[in-house]
């Protein structure tokens, strides 16, 4: 319990050292000031959150050309203030940078409420739709606007040097796995344009922090490689070339940003998502896997627990009839899937790759479990899979010498039940790898990518608009660079016969929210040459065939009526060849053997 109650303390603590938007009523002791330059970014926040606000208030009543110019301005203000607003206001800043699609909160706590979006994506969309409708723009411009001037308000920053690192290793993730891709610029395709001011920021809080800087050569050193990166995304937003971009650029910014904590002499109190040393974003050191994981984990003998963990997992003593473990539908020869359309017994979705699943925050196709730990119990209590009681697998268990004097010594806790979940989580947890050939090559360990594969990483993470769901590194729905929201997506996925949307409602089916009807999570693309067949329903039996779907612009696209597709309705125009090239990317993200 002493344990329990301090890890308690250790989350509380998380919060309020990290976000540093107070209000008025706090004690002057809350945080401790570092000094005047700490103001002066307070200032340079304030100053890009006044003027994107003055320009969001004189859209209203001008021509159609002057409110663009306004949005234009007020847009990249916002851009400009992003890497302050993005790391000490993490929730605001996800509600102005959302996607034009309705939002549903509260549903676990059986709260629900469907809220409209707001903010910039929305403005964007709505400013630029023929004909245009003048009465949503201003309730969209009015809130957007409102929002900001709340946070203005209350706006008082205390960043202490750590937090000061994290917000700019923070933004340079940002830009590379979201700011590059088009993820936020629906409309303009000013993400090259936008991701510019956002390094702007960085050099200005860098010589605000000069001081700081034992050696001045490493600051100049830095703003250098920033100006560097600036340049290359002067580029057409469809030719750009982010694999050079992320390859060169992002990771000498997090190479040196690695030499500046050091000569800060900066000490973290903990880390979050984000490893504090890394050096490339595809790299297994680049995510702590601990920020994952329960918080009632154990992290002592981790290799041991992986070897009994790995023994449950392939163990068919943890089903009813002795006859299914873990491993009967994750099989480690088919990147831990089984090949078929759906399982055999009375299953209505196909088996996904477990590869890659410790980088979430959702599991199952619904995510309708919040943990690894949490996934073990529904795969047990699950008719057509083990279809016993947590009690039956804990006596089972328990009743095998082997197992029982395992876990007696490497569990010192009596939550049996919770330890034989984790052991099976931990195993699973080992399983991202990062060791693929596009891994190898981006990170300068081999120079074997063909242009062909260079190209359609290109295109995946530009013109066809991939990484703006399946987002770098992992490839899956959760989001950088805070990785605490695991997305789901409607798509529009047809049945096995491919003339209506497939009968299954996904996540509908757990709250019975009508506006998540027909979602489901985001899965990983790693290892996918090896995953198919491919959607919830298996629907598909090759790339090509989910390429085509895609490119038609999903359910919607190919007239399957889906009123909350995610998705473009619209064709992404991507060539036999442009398709063949993101094909041959894709296929390079197969990890060596497991």
């Amino acid at each position: 319990m002493t344990k329990i109650i301090s890890q308690a303390k250790a989350y509380i603590s998380v919060c309020l050292l990290l976000l540093i938007i107070g209000c008025k009523q706090e004690k002057e002791n809350t945080y401790q000031p570092i000094g005047q330059k700490s103001n002066k970014i307070q200032e340079l926040y304030k100053e890009y959150l006044q003027k994107s606000i003055a320009n969001l208030d004189s859209i209203e009543g001008k021509s159609i050309g002057k409110q663009k110019k306004f949005y234009v301005a007020a847009r990249k203000n916002f851009k400009l203030l992003e890497p302050i607003l993005g790391y000490v206001d993490k929730d605001n800043y996800k509600s102005l940078n959302a996607p034009n699609i309705i939002i549903v909160k509260g549903e676990v706590s059986r709260d629900t409420r469907v809220l409209n979006p707001i903010g910039f994506q929305v403005i964007e969309e709505t400013l630029y739709e023929e004909p245009l409708d003048v009465e949503a723009l201003r309730k969209v411009v009015s809130v957007t606007s409102n929002r900001l001037k709340l946070i203005k308000k209350n706006a008082v920053l205390k960043l202490k040097d750590y937090h000061i690192i994290w917000l700019l290793r923070s933004e340079i993730v940002r830009i590379a796995t979201t700011g590059i891709t088009g993820f936020d610029s629906p409309v303009l395709n000013q993400s090259l344009k936008e991701s510019s001011y956002a390094y702007k920021t960085l050099i200005d809080i860098v010589k605000l922090k000069e001081e700081n800087f034992q050696s001045k050569l490493l600051l100049n050193e830095f703003v250098g490689i920033i100006e560097d990166a600036q340049k290359k995304l002067e580029g057409n937003f469809d030719t750009f070339n982010r694999y050079d971009f992320i390859k060169t650029e992002t990771s000498k910014q997090l190479e040196l940003l690695l030499k500046i904590q050091k000569d800060w002499k900066v000490k973290f109190p903990f880390e979050m998502a984000l490893s504090n040393n890394f050096t490339s974003i595809f790299s297994e050191k680049m995510l702590n896997q601990e920020y994952f994981t329960d918080y009632l984990s154990d992290t002592t003998q981790i290799e041991e627990k992986i070897v009994l963990g790995k023994e449950l997992f392939n163990d068919t003593s943890l089903s009813k009839d002795y006859n299914m473990a873990c491993a009967t539908c994750h099989v480690k020869e088919l990147a831990f899937t089984d090949g078929k359309r759906v399982f055999d017994k009375n299953q209505i979705r196909n088996t996904p790759t477990i590869t890659y699943t410790a980088y979430q925050k959702g599991f199952f196709m619904d995510a309708r479990a919040g943990s690894l730990e949490g996934q073990v119990v529904g795969v047990v209590k699950n008719h057509n899979e083990f279809n016993m009681t947590m009690d039956s697998v804990v006596s089972r268990v328990m009743n095998t010498k082997k197992y029982k004097k395992q876990i007696e010594t490497l569990y010192k806790n009596k939550r049996t039940d919770f330890n034989i979940r984790h052991a099976i989580a931990t195993y699973i947890r080992t399983l991202n790898t990062f060791n693929s050939k596009f891994d190898k090559n981006i990170r300068g360990e081999e120079n074997t990518l063909t242009k062909e594969e260079e190209k359609g990483f290109n295109l995946f993470m530009g013109k066809a608009l991939c990484a703006t769901c399946h987002f770098a590194p992992t490839f899956n729905g959760t989001v950088p660079p805070d990785f605490n929201d695991t997305e789901l997506e409607a798509i529009g996925v047809p049945n096995l016969e491919k003339t209506a949307l497939s009968s299954d409602l996904g996540r509908y089916m757990l709250f019975k929210t009508e506006e998540r009807k027909h979602f489901f999570k985001t899965p990983t693309i790693r290892n996918i040459d090896k995953t198919a067949p491919y959607m919830h329903n298996g629907v598909y039996t090759s790339l090509e065939e989910v390429m085509d779907f895609y490119n038609k612009g999903g359910g919607n696209g190919q007239g399957f009526h889906n009123e909350y597709q995610t998705l473009p309705f619209d064709s992404l125009e991507l060539s036999e060849e442009e398709i063949a090239s993101v094909i041959a990317f894709m296929k390079t993200l197969t990890d060596e053997q497991y």
